[in-house]
């Protein structure tokens, strides 16, 4: 059995080895000139890999197509990975939300265990497949820029759109939509959100917040909230939070964002916060004041909102200005945000649809022999080790079908 993958990620790679190890006869082809380009800058380095899934379910932390991966993931599940990781002497270590990194922090050990499980796999770099080759409805081959190759099987596993300096530049949507796929539209996820009015940040530029919510309100109404760490940047917010939140907002449009600085509290628990800060506080300045409930460099933002002035004393403040006070603390309002461009995503949500592939199999359902892997798929996670996992499990069962049969 001859099985041609396409992409040296970590899809491709767990695609490749499976196969490989299941007895056929594997040639990846990979477009860089290194495998995993795009692995060694995952968790800022360090490859979040997986995740333990303590606080709830992996397919509560899928955004897109969760029940897709039923079959794939349970078949390889966490600690299946886990005991992947061990065989191939991979030591990782868990932190904090269940995250997964190798021990040594180095993105390239991971890689370094892929490319182990892919021993015997004959590894073509510098290569682009440009072509699938068709003959009755099978796919029979790949046309490369050195010609073509034939195969048996052939793994479509080339990632998606985002980091494109990494080799993601959406070469498997065009070779799947070539054979009659549908795509659905690609559009970034985990990306920061950014704003053409970024005067209404610039007091606050690079300021890091712990415990806040932020709340994506929409045209109609709706809401969705998400808590956590983020930062303000210089055109817009980032961080874990922010980047959660895109993920969940990447198909609705925001009226506005609200910042609450205060979730553990609700309004009425602040308010007695804030009479007692005054109380105790009467003849100080609002500013100092303040310094007992936000970071410094975010006081002055608040303040003006509120339209206070910073050296006003506390005995000095009527009812109605705490309230106003209290209203920024608790909704502190951005206008004009929206996502980052594609190409600053961690993944990207959309691709192939789900519809056409066989979820146990990760085989075509438009063309027999031809298989699907990793973010090339209409599927994504959140931040947090989930989509690294994606790419994994749906590359091994990609893998492991492909090397069997005709």
């Amino acid at each position: 059995m001859k099985v041609v993958v396409i992409g040296g990620g970590p899809a491709g790679l767990m695609a490749a080895g499976t196969a490989k190890n299941n007895g056929a006869d594997v040639v990846l082809f990979e477009k860089n000139e290194k495998v995993g380009k795009k692995l060694y800058i995952t968790g800022k380095g360090r490859c979040n890999l997986t995740n333990s899934c303590k606080n709830g379910s992996f397919f509560d932390n899928i955004v897109h197509n969760s029940k897709f991966l039923y079959s794939s993931y349970n078949n390889f599940d966490y600690y299946a990975l886990i005991e992947f990781c061990k065989k191939y002497n991979l030591s990782v270590k868990e932190e904090r939300g269940g995250r997964v990194f190798p021990t040594s922090d180095k993105a390239s050990d991971v890689t370094k265990t892929l490319v182990a499980y892919c021993k015997g796999v004959n590894i073509i770099l510098n290569t682009r497949v440009n072509k699938l080759l068709i003959d009755d409805g099978k796919v029979v081959g790949v046309g490369t820029n050195y010609g073509a190759f034939y195969a048996d099987k052939v793994i479509i596993a080339c990632g998606g759109i985002s980091y494109p300096v990494t080799g993601s530049t959406g070469d498997g949507y065009t070779l799947a939509k070539s054979v009659g796929h549908t795509i659905i539209e690609p559009k970034p996820a985990l990306v920061p959100l950014i704003t053409s009015k970024v005067e209404q940040i610039k007091e606050v530029e690079g300021l890091s917040l712990k415990n806040v919510a932020v709340t994506a309100v929409f045209n109609d109404k709706s809401t969705i909230t998400e808590f956590g760490e983020m930062l303000f940047t210089s055109n817009g917010i980032s961080g874990p939070l922010v980047l959660t939140l895109s993920s969940r907002i990447n198909e609705k449009k925001t009226d506005y964002l609200s910042i609450d600085f205060k979730p553990a509290l609700n309004e009425e628990v602040l308010d007695k916060r804030l009479l007692r800060e005054f109380n105790e506080n009467s003849n100080k300045s609002l500013k100092n004041i303040l310094g007992n409930l936000l970071p410094k460099s975010l006081i002055e933002s608040v303040v003006n909102r509120a339209g206070l002035s910073l050296d006003v004393k506390a005995n000095a403040i009527t009812g109605e200005e705490r309230k106003n006070l209290l209203k920024i603390l608790k909704d502190y309002r951005l206008y004009d945000f929206n996502l980052a461009d594609v190409s600053a995503g961690i993944v990207t949500a959309g691709g192939v649809s789900v519809k056409e592939i066989n979820p146990k199999t990760m085989e075509s359902k438009t063309v027999k022999n031809l298989y699907f892997a990793g973010e090339v798929i209409d599927v994504d996670g959140l931040t947090g080790g989930y989509n690294i996992h994606i790419a994994l499990c749906t590359g091994v069962a990609a893998g492991k079908y492909a090397s069997e049969g005709e």
